[in-house]
Parts: structure tokens; sequence; C-alpha cells
């Protein structure tokens, strides 16, 4: 059994992580840590840009000049698919490097930061689904490379369905 096992993260590894849902925390149920992984992410991201748009009332919005079908493919195919890839990648480098929480803090900053170009206001809002999406990238990564990438992938297409909904039908302007 090597150290990448299903016993292979628990422990001090990801106890800083402790404070998340133990179904996030757990490689054993992939429907109940999507379920869970949605739950987590979508719910607090929500309130986080109330709380940004409340506090930073001038403050700079992501932009999207998309609709239609093409919104809900960017959105809910396309950028959880190539977002997961990058993250996996960079996962997988900042585990060999770092313990499993340090590896996940670093990838939520990046994403944060990656996402804080576009506007500043976004990265305050997008770093709590960042973090859900990397700790089941490294939780699940103890069961498989495949599982590793679908799980939070799957996840990260249904927290974008919602706006790319709204998107796609000009709900959201």
């Amino acid at each position: 059994m090597n150290s990448r096992s299903p016993a292979g993260y628990r422990g001090p590894a990801l106890r800083p992580l402790a404070f998340l849902p133990a179904p996030l925390l757990e490689p054993r149920r992939p429907a109940l840590a999507i379920l869970f992984g949605w739950a987590t992410a979508f719910f607090p991201s929500i309130a986080l840009a109330a709380l940004v748009s409340w506090a930073l009332p001038g403050a700079a919005q992501p932009e999207f000049k998309i609709d239609g079908g093409l919104a809900l493919f960017l959105l809910v195919v396309f950028a959880p698919i190539v977002e997961t890839l990058v993250m996996g990648v960079i996962l997988l480098i900042l585990l060999r490097l770092t313990g499993p929480a340090a590896a996940v803090l670093i990838s939520t900053l990046g994403w944060a930061l990656a996402h804080s170009w576009m506007a500043a206001s976004w990265g305050l809002v997008i770093w709590w689904p960042f973090l859900i999406f990397s700790t089941l990238f490294v939780v699940w990564r103890q069961r498989s490379l495949l599982a590793a990438f679908a799980v939070p992938a799957t996840v990260h297409a249904l927290h974008n369905l919602a706006p790319a909904l709204l998107l796609a039908t000009g709900a959201a302007s």
C-alpha cells in the first residue's frame, strides 16, 4: 500500500482542513463528495460575493460577454475541465514539495490571484470554491488520478451551472 492510499492523508496531513465536512476529506463515496463539495463551494461563495459587493460597492466585477449555448459550454464543460487539469498538474507538483494541506492552500492562493487579474473582487470570492476543488483533488488522488480529476471537475461544473444558466438566458447583465 503506497502513501497515497485511502488512509494516506488522514490525521495530521489534512488537519488544517478539518473544518470541512467529512465527505470532502474521505475518498470513499464520490456522489456524496460531489454533493457536499458543490454545496460547500457554492453557498459560501454566494455569501462571499454578497459580502464583497456590499463592502466594495464600486469594485470591478468580472464580465462575461457570452450567452446561449456557448456560455453553458464554456462555463460548465470547458472551464471546469481545463482548470482542473491545470490545478491538478500544479497540485501534483506541490504534493512532491510540500504536505497535502500546504499544497491545497498554495493552490487556492494561486487561483485567487489568477482570477484577481480579471477583477480584484473576484479573487476575494473565488478562493473559497478553489479551496474545495483543490481539497477534493488531493483527497481523491489517494484513490486514483482519474478520480482526482473527475470529482473536482464535476463539482466545479455544478458550481458554474447556475451562473452559466443566467448568462445563457440573458438573465445576468
